[in-house]
């Protein structure tokens, strides 16, 4: 009932939120995407998007649409895998940031595991900045992570927005130093919450440090200072730090997926890791949701 093709793009959009950003993760025209999506519509009979000069977002059929849309689309390439018979093997060095442990990302693993049983994952967790300098020297073939300020490489999965998160019962002194939960260096997060505060002539001290997303989620519940974090990712029992507290805004953050050595590299490997990608960009909207809590 629903084409593929037209779905793809639908969850394109969803995730990047831009007809713009679609088109160029698809390798299409805007119009093309814009065509897509006007069909998709037609065929379903209610509108998917709200389109205007401050952005594009989703309706609730369009929210209703994603889970239909993955199924559909999940069910498509797997019937295709079975006929065809091809089935992935090899070996395949994939790191996903830290910020991911608490998300669907373990869904998304599950399936590929599903459809290609064949494929060996090592699987690296680590922060962004790290990951970045892993893929460089050859050590991974596939990151999923943060991407620095300004920076233009990798495929983008989905743009969000940090926010200062704490405990509820937090409260911040004006003329005290800021007490700053944080990754240790090369944090993404850790670099920008300093930077902002700099920039601002705002006082800061760290209170913690630790490698672990657990660490520092304790540490923001017990109260001890307030972190920079994804706004999309808000764990359990932490919230966002009030406009009131005047702390300055962190701008926005992309997550993206980047591709290891091509050349050189093992037919086998490059087509787990464009098959893994592919997984990525169609479910990606499931990944700044967090996991239900146990």
């Amino acid at each position: 009932m629903y084409d593929p093709v037209q779905l793809r793009t639908f969850l394109a959009v969803a995730q990047t939120l831009s007809f713009t950003q679609a088109a160029r993760r698809l390798g299409v025209r805007q119009s093309t995407v814009s065509q897509h999506v006007r069909r998709l519509e037609e065929a379903t009979a209610r509108q998917l998007f709200t389109r205007d000069t401050h952005g594009v977002e989703l309706t609730e059929d369009g929210e209703a649409m994603l889970g239909f849309a993955r199924t559909i689309l999940e069910a498509h390439e797997r019937a295709a895998a079975f006929f065809t018979g091809t089935r992935l093997r090899g070996r395949l060095r994939f790191g996903a940031s830290e910020d991911f442990v608490l998300t669907r990302l373990p869904e998304i693993l599950e399936s590929f595991r599903r459809d290609h049983p064949e494929v060996d994952l090592e699987l690296t967790v680590e922060l962004s900045g790290t990951l970045h300098k892993r893929l460089e020297a050859g050590r991974l073939d596939l990151v999923l992570a943060k991407r620095p300020p300004g920076g233009s490489l990798g495929e983008l999965v989905w743009r969000d927005t940090l926010t200062w998160i704490g405990a509820p019962r937090l409260r911040l002194e004006p003329d005290r130093p800021v007490p700053l939960i944080v990754f240790p260096p090369p944090g993404i997060t850790r670099a920008r919450a300093l930077e902002v505060l700099e920039a601002h002539g705002r006082a800061w001290r760290i209170v913690c440090t630790s490698a672990s997303l657990s660490g520092l989620i304790a540490a923001a519940r017990a109260g001890l200072g307030v972190m920079a974090h994804t706004r999309g990712l808000v764990p359990p029992g932490l919230t966002m730090v009030p406009a009131r507290a005047g702390l300055p805004e962190l701008g926005g953050v992309d997550f993206v997926l980047l591709h290891g050595r091509r050349t050189g590299a093992p037919l086998e490997t490059r087509e787990a890791a464009d098959a893994l990608a592919s997984s990525i960009l169609a479910g990606g909207d499931r990944l700044h949701r967090p996991a239900p809590s146990l």
